[in-house]
C-alpha cells in the first residue's frame, strides 16, 4: 500500500455506471489491488482507484476520510452516472456544490474544492475519443453533493438512462478519458449564466486556453450573495470571471459585476478570453493591468505577432511607448484598415477605445520592441496623411497643409455655380473674361501643427 498522494477515481457499487467505468479502468491497465477494507482500493502508477458501497453525492468528508486511511488524494474524480428526462446520450463533466438548499447532498449554500484543470483536461478527452460516437460531450453547471470536499474534485458522468450506464462503449470512453488526464496551466474562470449545461463555456473550453471552476446557471444567479460568490472564486482558485451575457439582464449583470470587482477580480468578455488564447496568462494580467492604469476606458488587443513572441519568452514583460494621439487621429481618419493592418502584421499589443478607435500607446515585450514599433507607425501614419495633404517635416514637427476650396472667394472673381465652379473646386485653371483664375486663388489655406512626440 502506498501512502503518497495520488489522482483518486472513485467509484460506487451502487451506481451502474460507475461499475462500467471502474471495470474499463480496470481493464485498460495492470492494477495493483493494494486494499479490500474500509475500501476496494487499487493502484497504477499516479493513479488510485477506490470503490465505495455508497451514492457518490453523499460523500462529504471523503478526502479527509482517504487520508486517515493511508490514501491521500491530489484529486479526487467522480465516476457517476448522469440522469435527465430527455435520456439523450451525454457524457458530462462538473464541479460540485449546492447554490441554495441542499437538497442531493453536500450542504446549503456550500461549494465543493474544484478542480478547473481537470475539468478543461476530462472534457477535451472525452469530446476527441467520443468523436465517432453517438454522445454529446458538454459541461454542467455546479450542482449536487457533496460540497465538504477540500480536496479538488469533479465528476464525470455517462447519461442519461441505462441504456448508456451499461454501454461498455461510453464506459471505455469516460475510463480512458481520466487515463489520459494531465494536469495544464490554464487560466481559470468562474462562469455565470446559460443553462444547465454551459453551452458557451463548453464551446470555450473546446476553442480556447481557458478553463472552468464552478459555473452558475441563469435560473440560480439572483440567488447568489457576496459570500458565496467569493467562496467560488477561492474554491476555484479562479482568475477572473466569465458571463454569458446574453443569458442575463442588465440587473444581474451590473449586481453581480459590483460583487465581483469587490472581491478583487474582474469579468472578462467572450471576445477578451478568445484574444488572450495563447498567451501565457501573467502578461494577460500585466496587459491589462497596465492598460488601467494608462487608459481606462480602453480594452487591450493582443495580435498574432505577440502572440508568437509570448510564446518564446520565458517570463514575458509589458513595455510600452506612444505615439502623437493627434498624429494618430489624423491618420485614422483617413485610412483606419491600413493602420490596422500595419499594426497586426507587428509583434505587438495594442489599445482599442469603446468606440473602436485606437489609443496612442503600443505594447511590445521589451523596451526595444515597442519604441521600434512606435517609430515605424509614426511613419506610417505620416505617409498617410502625405497621400490626402501637402505635408511639411522638420525637427520633430510635421504641419499639415490643407487647401480648401472656398466658394465664397470665387464669387469674388465673378464666378457662380456651374462647370467653372466645379473646375475650380478640382483644382483646374478657368478662363473668365480672357483671365485665368488659378485655384490657389480661391482657395483658403489651413496648416495644423503636430508634434511627433512619441517615446
Amino acid at each position: 500500500m502506498s501512502s503518497e498522494l495520488k489522482i483518486t477515481v472513485i467509484c460506487s457499487t451502487e451506481d451502474r455506471a460507475s461499475r462500467n467505468i471502474k471495470n474499463n479502468l480496470l481493464a485498460l491497465r495492470k492494477w495493483e489491488h493494494v486494499s479490500t477494507e474500509p475500501y476496494n482500493v487499487f493502484e497504477f502508477k499516479n493513479f488510485r482507484l477506490v470503490e465505495i458501497k455508497d451514492h457518490l453525492i453523499y460523500q462529504d468528508g471523503l478526502d479527509r476520510k482517504l487520508h486517515e486511511c493511508g490514501f491521500p488524494a491530489s484529486l479526487l474524480i467522480f465516476a457517476s452516472k448522469h440522469r435527465s428526462k430527455d435520456a439523450r446520450a451525454i457524457l458530462t463533466v462538473h464541479s460540485t456544490g449546492n447554490v441554495d438548499e441542499a437538497k442531493f447532498g453536500g450542504l446549503k449554500k456550500h461549494l465543493a474544492a474544484s478542480s478547473p484543470q481537470a475539468v478543461r483536461s476530462l472534457l477535451r478527452s472525452l469530446k476527441l475519443l467520443a468523436e465517432n460516437e453517438e454522445y454529446d460531450v458538454t459541461l454542467e453547471c455546479t450542482h449536487h453533493g457533496p460540497s465538504d470536499i477540500d480536496v479538488p474534485a469533479v465528476f464525470i458522468e455517462i447519461g442519461s438512462n441505462e441504456e448508456q450506464w451499461l454501454d461498455e462503449s461510453a464506459g471505455r470512453i469516460v475510463a480512458e478519458a481520466i487515463l489520459l488526464y494531465r494536469e495544464t496551466d490554464s487560466p481559470v474562470a468562474v462562469g455565470f449564466g446559460g443553462t444547465h449545461y454551459a453551452p458557451r463555456q463548453t464551446a470555450l473550453i473546446f476553442e480556447t486556453d481557458v478553463a472552468f471552476g464552478h459555473i452558475f446557471p441563469t435560473h440560480a444567479l439572483d440567488s447568489l450573495d457576496e459570500e458565496l460568490i467569493h467562496q467560488a472564486f477561492i474554491r476555484s482558485k479562479a482568475d477572473f470571471a466569465y458571463f454569458d451575457r446574453k443569458s442575463m439582464n442588465a440587473q444581474q449583470r451590473e449586481r453581480l459585476g459590483a460583487i465581483i470587482e469587490r472581491a478583487g477580480f474582474e469579468v472578462l468578455k467572450e471576445s477578451d478570453i478568445r484574444d488572450m488564447d495563447g498567451v501565457p496568462w501573467q502578461f494577460c494580467m500585466q496587459l491589462r493591468q497596465k492598460v488601467k492604469e494608462i487608459c481606462p476606458t480602453g480594452r487591450a488587443r493582443i495580435t498574432n505577432g505577440i502572440k508568437c513572441e509570448c510564446q518564446s519568452c520565458i517570463c514575458p514583460k509589458v513595455k510600452i511607448a506612444r505615439i502623437s494621439p493627434a498624429l494618430l487621429s489624423e491618420a485614422e481618419k483617413l485610412d483606419k484598415e491600413r493602420l490596422k493592418k500595419f499594426i497586426c502584421d507587428h509583434n505587438i499589443a495594442y489599445i482599442e477605445y469603446e468606440d473602436g478607435r485606437f489609443a496612442h500607446v503600443l505594447i511590445g515585450l521589451d523596451s526595444n520592441c515597442a519604441r521600434l514599433a512606435a517609430e515605424e507607425l509614426t511613419a506610417e501614419c505620416i505617409d498617410i496623411i502625405r497621400k490626402e495633404y501637402e505635408v511639411n517635416l522638420k525637427k520633430g514637427i510635421l504641419q499639415i497643409i490643407e487647401k480648401k476650396f472656398n466658394p465664397s472667394r470665387a464669387r469674388s472673381f465673378g464666378i457662380m455655380e456651374g462647370p467653372l465652379f466645379g473646375r475650380l473646386a478640382r483644382g483646374e485653371s478657368v478662363m473668365l473674361d480672357g483671365k485665368t483664375i488659378n485655384p490657389e486663388m480661391v482657395y483658403e489655406i489651413n496648416i495644423r501643427t503636430i508634434k511627433l512626440n512619441y517615446d
